[in-house]
């Protein structure tokens, strides 16, 4: 850093300030960028953007809305404050800057924690400590991730809250989140009425793996009563033979009794 730079507010040409690549904001809304542009061309850039110096110029640190807003409003230079930091520190800076200002949806909030557990090669709890939550806060965002790009974008753009998004969660199977996830849009359910709605499915499934299990525990009575009702005859003298047989299609059983045992007197039929 130039010692000119330093702890100074100086004018940098707005093209030769780059993103920072683990800004973790992804939408940025145009007609609020028209908006604060308008009040930038009205009033200045009254809070200065924060940069680091790399080889090839400078680096966003802090403030991509007012960056883009500065290059709207056709600002060829813009005030900055130029910081000595590291990769690391300047991707928690931007995280950190985003959270206090509560730019993040919920799924860029998530997505920004990951990449930096990921970069500080640190715990969750220590994660939370350093971006000021706490762990179960940090955990539950962490959660949102396990939903689909697809689901993800769907609730962003249907404006669904974190509380349906953890709602939908809730159902494990992929094919009936995506279908309950359309229904609540559709219906536009709110909370309250999501919560029902997943907790009836839920209901609903539970009830139909208990009916399964009966079914599946109902023929294994059937198969016991077969080679009870075999090991019964064989006490009684009869020859009695049980073969069975399993597939992925079916469980086939063969009881083969000898015609000359069950005719009274050992006679054959006629």
């Amino acid at each position: 850093m130039h010692r000119s730079e330093k702890n100074r507010v100086v004018e940098i040409g707005a093209d030769r300030i780059r993103p920072n690549p683990a800004q973790p904001r992804r939408v940025f809304d145009e007609e609020e960028l028209r908006n604060l542009a308008q009040s930038i061309r009205v009033n200045g850039l009254i809070q200065p953007l924060i940069v680091r110096r790399t080889v090839d110029g400078y680096e966003l640190v802090a403030g991509e809305r007012r960056l883009r807003a500065c290059r709207l409003a056709g600002m060829r230079e813009v005030p900055c404050i130029v910081r000595e930091c590291s990769a690391d520190a300047s991707a928690a800076m931007a995280m950190t800057e985003n959270l206090q200002r509560r730019d993040l949806n919920m799924f860029e909030e998530a997505e920004g924690i990951r990449r930096l557990l990921e970069q500080w090669h640190v715990t969750q709890e220590e994660a939370a400590y350093r971006l000021g939550k706490s762990q179960s806060a940090l955990a539950n965002k962490l959660r949102l991730l396990r939903l689909s790009p697809e689901e993800r974008e769907k609730i962003t753009a249907a404006g669904l809250t974190e509380r349906h998004a953890r709602a939908v969660l809730r159902i494990d199977d992929a094919a009936l989140r995506r279908a309950a996830l359309n229904t609540i849009i559709r219906k536009q359910y709110n909370v309250r009425q999501t919560d029902e709605y997943v907790l009836r499915l839920l209901a609903g499934e539970s009830a139909n793996s208990q009916k399964k299990t009966f079914v599946v525990k109902d023929v294994r009575i059937f198969l016991n009563t077969i080679s009870h009702a075999v090991q019964t005859m064989r006490q009684s003298g009869i020859k009695a033979q049980s073969l069975k047989s399993e597939t992925d299609e079916y469980i086939e059983c063969i009881v083969r009794i000898p015609k000359a045992r069950v005719h009274a007197g050992g006679r054959k039929p006629a």
